[in-house]
């Protein structure tokens, strides 16, 4: 799944081509997403302009002029591709996890503006495309969420506060929405193993200095994944059609049995599963 890194790498990638554009016509080709696209949904967004396009966590925003939203989330398998329509066949990616040559029958959704058209593309259909009328009801499609660790709130009274008795591994807490909003499993192994914590700690045992070191890692690996172009473990590729670079810098992340990178340490790294995710940690500096 496309974590906050690939999310906003996308967001980037679409501000730069389709804001201040009318839509043109909207084509669902397949209605049964996560949740089924409403009949309505194409007269809802043809002839609106995107003011902006923004991002909240793992969402994506297109913000019309009259202050209503399209909501977009990726799913699991979800890509965006935008397609020139002046060049035959040039598809620019614009997501995680894909390709330009992924299978038409699961181009779901069209967009279509004056010289461009933007496809979403999803195999397992977890995606989803939601309209929002106005900025109080987008607001409270948010408020289960926890802040992004970007944010001010994402601070050491917040982590003491949230984690007092609570018996439950901080791997867990990183990958829980409702603590955190747009951190997944990779960055959040990444995040433990330059905190030296292991994963499977209770939170309530987390020490302030702890707390401080989460607070400073995941802004700092997130900020450095948003730079590299986020991590292609598959085909990812900006609009510019480079790779994100972000996975030659794991550190932990699908380095099973490898040799930690860490000066004078000698472990190496396992892996073992947490509430059903893969999680990858060294068996000496994180003990």
């Amino acid at each position: 799944m496309p974590e906050l890194p690939e999310v906003e790498i996308v967001k980037q990638s679409l501000s730069k081509k389709i804001e201040q554009k009318r839509i043109k016509k909207v084509i669902i080709k397949n209605r049964n997403l996560r949740f089924k696209i409403p009949l309505k949904f194409e007269k809802l967004l043809e002839q609106k302009k995107i003011k902006k396009v923004t991002r909240f966590s793992k969402y994506l925003i297109l913000n019309f002029n009259d202050n209503s939203f399209c909501l977009i989330h990726l799913g699991m398998s979800g890509t965006i591709h935008l397609i020139n329509k002046h060049i035959i066949n040039k598809f620019t990616n614009t997501s995680f996890y894909n390709s330009p040559e992924l299978p038409k029958k699961h181009n779901h959704v069209e967009i279509q503006f004056n010289d461009m058209s933007v496809i979403y593309n999803d195999p397992r259909r977890f995606g989803f495309f939601r309209f929002i009328d106005n900025p109080k009801e987008l607001k409270k499609r948010f408020n289960h969420l926890g802040p992004e660790p970007f944010f001010l709130g994402f601070n050491l009274k917040y982590l003491l506060n949230f984690f007092i008795n609570k018996k439950k591994d901080i791997k867990s807490f990183l990958l829980d929405q409702k603590f955190v909003s747009g951190i997944g499993n990779i960055y959040a192994s990444e995040i433990l193993f330059l905190c030296k914590i292991n994963p499977k700690t209770y939170a309530m045992k987390l020490s302030k200095s702890d707390c401080k070191k989460i607070i400073y890692y995941s802004k700092s690996v997130l900020k450095k994944a948003i730079e590299k172009g986020g991590s292609s473990i598959r085909d990812f590729k900006n609009t510019e059609g480079k790779n994100g670079s972000f996975q030659k810098e794991f550190k932990v992340y699908q380095r099973e049995n490898q040799g930690c990178s860490r000066k004078n340490c000698h472990g190496k790294i396992k892996k073992i599963f947490i509430s059903n995710r893969s999680t990858f940690f060294c068996n000496i500096c994180q003990k």
